[in-house]
């Protein structure tokens, strides 16, 4: 079977593009606070999940699979004509990003990611996942939960402006409670890339929003773990460029116009 390509959208008319993948539960209108500030310098490509906002739901489990994505950007990042191109993550969409960035080095430019357990899960969490997968697929599967009842709904973020969570509501109510179910389990559940950090080869920024205690952990190993890395606090939780947006589009900015010279795009 086929699989189609996620809902995707470009912003901007000069500069390189910029890929920017949002995490579980979350879409488009998480760049919302960013995406016109990138747009005054950079050309941003805002990618949905599927069974998120506006993108199919296949029924293929293998279309979820982490790798999968890496196709899927490979095959945007062709139609728009871009050499290269920068990549942004956030979340589960950061442990995308970074695995593009893992088997296509030669394609990113440069790249940046936020607050992100799911990339660097250790492997005692991912053993547990495998074990737990089938029954827990039949569970989700059979009685999908509502996504706006989660308390991963980025709406529920009261950091935000009220423009920006109403935004975020709508979007999440057009997901597709099986597709986020099965972007958990097909595409989360696989999506560590734990002892691979060494492998890294392009330049990299962590816009890390400190607020998140339960991160601290992670973030000290990819820390340790991750080459070609460099790190900037933000004022934030897990939705660091929500919570500090300004911070975070001059972090983002001067990182990668280090990199803009002599960039394919």
């Amino acid at each position: 079977m086929s699989c189609p390509l996620p809902y995707y959208e470009t912003h901007g008319t000069q500069g390189p593009y910029v890929l920017m993948v949002h995490g579980i539960y979350s879409a488009r209108s998480h760049w919302l606070p960013n995406r016109d500030a990138i747009a005054e310098w950079a050309r941003p490509v805002i990618l949905e999940l599927f069974g998120h906002g506006r993108s199919p739901t296949p029924d293929d489990p293998d279309c979820y699979h982490p790798d999968r994505y890496v196709e899927y950007f490979e095959q945007i990042r062709e139609a728009l004509g871009a050499e290269r191109w920068f990549v942004v993550g956030q979340s589960l969409g950061a442990a995308l990003t970074l695995r593009y960035s893992l088997l296509r080095p030669q394609r990113v430019i440069a790249q940046a990611f936020t607050n992100s357990s799911s990339a660097f899960a250790p492997p005692e969490s991912q053993h547990r996942m495998a074990r737990d997968r089938e029954d827990r697929i039949r569970q989700l599967e059979a009685n999908p939960p509502d996504p706006a009842l989660s308390p991963m709904n980025p709406a529920r973020n009261r950091r935000v402006p009220p423009e920006v969570r109403r935004a975020l509501a709508d979007d999440v109510a057009l997901h597709s409670p099986l597709g986020v179910a099965r972007t958990s389990m097909y595409t989360a559940a696989r999506a560590s890339l734990h002892g691979r950090g060494h492998e890294n080869t392009v330049p990299t920024l962590l816009l890390v929003g400190e607020r998140e205690e339960r991160f601290r952990e992670a973030r000290r190993y990819i820390e340790s773990h991750l080459a070609c890395l460099e790190v900037v606090g933000l004022n934030g939780g897990h939705g660091a460029n929500l919570d500090d947006p300004q911070a975070f589009n001059r972090a983002l900015r001067e990182f990668f116009e280090r990199f803009t010279d002599g960039a394919g795009a």
